[in-house]
């Protein structure tokens, strides 16, 4: 206790007279409400953090859930096979503006963690102002969920910023119960249903939130919560349409989690508990200290706080309790990484219902603290990791993505000497071939080995196809092996690649190349056609009823 205060009286000297090198930071607290503070912050986020990956990964691929997301984007619909459809929307909508390259969807990830970001001090400035919004800010970038876990731009990272965004909406709902925040409330709760089903949890913790809230029986005598339903549905129809004439793949995608195992599901909900506490741990460990003897008024401070900050933290309380209660009913698995995008509902109660003034002195070692770990990973621990990732690869391929790309490209054009339009094989290599190759070709059904997306209707095998698989990968080189048979003349070609990182040779791996010959004969093509494509979806059907993992391959249940 004596630290504390003695601790306490630093930081009250420091912001009184602060030391010269601080005085740029608490120029930078205070301009919070001048509306800089905020932007120069994620701004400089963005940057660290792009150059982190740049730099990590420099010399492999992109994570094949990116370039999936990309796949998906390439062509506009309210729906894809595993996932709703908004994750493929942003990155269509970002590639049409931004080149096709690593450094553009890395930044696009950060953008979007930046973005979130911005709409939790939109949430966190209706309660607090100064530099405890900042605090806020600080606290949440101690997490691993805008930096490591949104790198992986997927259906997960996409709701960092619909979920904080959909959350305001409804905060203003239900504060205003004005028509047009109503109609926000409902779009952005069905946008964040469109990122991903997991989130009819933050949905449902809205109206259990509101059901226990005092002022519930305004809210519900109002218009707006019905409002609210009538915007989200109309909304969603269009999906809920596609999803049913096109039989709900993602819905049976997302079965695949159910387990029957009740044992095991309460374990990985147990597991789920301790990772998001792990998750938060830094942070927490952080404003303890910040709080220091002033934690022990934290249930004083948050019995009078203001019912609507109250009403952040039964959200939040919903989004943990809901997911964990429901995974051991249903017996699912119920990895943490799905409830990140919700920690700010932890965060903005805990520090906006402090009724103690902060000293400027801790929000500028919290400041320090998060360009410290920022530094260190772009300029220490991004190189080591390129390095290491050199001589030691990636599970999924990643090191040999680009090598792979340009090999089958220039052996596609030797061999067949027109533009290659499609890939198949490998759910990673045709992924990565679909994206770095030069000819941007299409993956995915029938010839595609794991994945489910179909392919434009103008793209027709009649143009000649290719694919890849590693050659450890029995399976996949069987099955595409006899595709490429029933297809017709083709050629089967060996290739052994090696990663190299600044001239520094790494790990080496070999894959088998298949480049099937484009049919030339007019009056047998239909026919050819019809052919190929009966066969490929047969063996596509029977392929997907596999239930194992193997030789390194997710097989997808249906």
């Amino acid at each position: 206790m004596p630290v504390d205060f003695a601790l306490s009286a630093m930081a009250k000297r420091s912001d009184r007279d602060p030391a010269y090198w601080r005085r740029p930071f608490t120029r930078w607290l205070e301009g919070v409400e001048a509306g800089w503070s905020v932007p120069l912050l994620l701004a400089g986020f963005v940057g660290i953090w792009t150059l982190y990956l740049a730099v990590a990964y420099h010399g492999a691929g992109l994570h094949p859930d990116v370039l999936e997301t990309w796949t998906y984007g390439r062509h506009f619909a309210w729906g894809y096979p595993k996932h709703p459809p908004l994750m493929g929307w942003v990155t269509g909508a970002w590639t049409s503006v931004f080149p096709l390259t690593d450094w553009s969807l890395q930044l696009m990830a950060m953008t979007n963690a930046a973005l979130a970001l911005w709409f939790v001090d939109l949430i966190a400035r209706r309660f607090v102002c100064g530099h405890k919004r900042l605090l806020v800010l600080l606290l949440l970038m101690l997490t691993p969920a805008y930096q490591f876990h949104a790198q992986r731009f997927n259906a997960n990272a996409v709701l960092l910023a619909v979920w904080p965004l959909a959350t305001y909406c409804f905060l203003r709902a239900f504060e205003t119960r004005a028509p047009l925040w109503a109609i926000a409330a409902g779009l952005t709760a069905s946008l964040a249903m469109l990122g991903k089903y997991y989130s009819i949890f933050l949905v449902a913790s809205f109206a259990l939130s509101a059901i226990i809230h005092p002022a519930r029986r305004a809210y519900f005598s109002s218009s707006s919560p019905w409002i609210s339903t009538a915007a989200g549905l109309l909304a969603l129809f269009p999906h809920l349409q596609w999803l049913a004439e096109t039989g709900a793949e993602p819905v049976y995608y997302a079965a695949t989690h159910v387990r029957a195992d009740f044992l095991t599901s309460l374990q990985d909900a147990a597991n789920f508990l301790l990772g998001l506490a792990a998750a938060v741990s830094l942070s927490a460990v952080t404003w303890v200290m910040i709080a220091g003897y002033r934690i022990r008024r934290l249930a004083r401070d948050f019995a009078v706080s203001d019912l609507n900050l109250k009403l952040l933290w039964h959200i939040a309380i919903g989004t943990i309790v809901l997911p964990f209660t429901t995974s051991i009913f249903l017996c699912t698995d119920l990895p943490s990484l799905w409830a990140l995008q919700g920690l700010f509902l932890l965060a903005v109660p805990m520090v906006c219902s402090t009724r103690y003034r902060i000293e400027r002195f801790y929000t500028v070692n919290a400041a320090l603290l998060v360009a410290g770990i920022a530094i260190v990973a772009a300029v220490i621990a991004a190189p080591i990791h390129a390095f290491y990732r050199n001589s030691h690869g990636y599970e999924e391929g990643r090191s040999f993505y680009h090598q792979a790309a340009d090999e089958l490209t220039r052996l596609w054009h030797e061999e067949m000497a027109t533009p290659l339009s499609i890939v198949g094989g490998n759910d990673s290599l045709g992924l990565a071939v679909a994206f770095y190759s030069s000819d941007h070709p299409y993956y995915g059904d029938p010839f595609a080995y794991q994945y489910s997306l179909a392919l434009p209707r103008q793209v027709t095998p009649e143009r000649g196809w290719a694919a890849l698989c590693f050659d450890d990968q029995d399976d996949c080189v069987e099955w595409t092996e006899r595709m490429a048979a029933q297809a017709g003349h083709y050629v089967r070609r060996e290739i052994s690649i090696q990663s190299s990182l600044f001239g520094i040779p790494g790990v080496r791996r070999n894959l088998v190349a298949f480049l099937v010959a484009p049919l030339r004969e007019p009056g047998s093509a239909a026919s050819s056609l019809a052919t190929i494509l009966a066969r490929a979806r047969t063996h596509a059907l029977a392929r997907r009823s596999t239930t194992a993992r193997r030789a390194g391959l997710f097989v997808v249940i249906r």
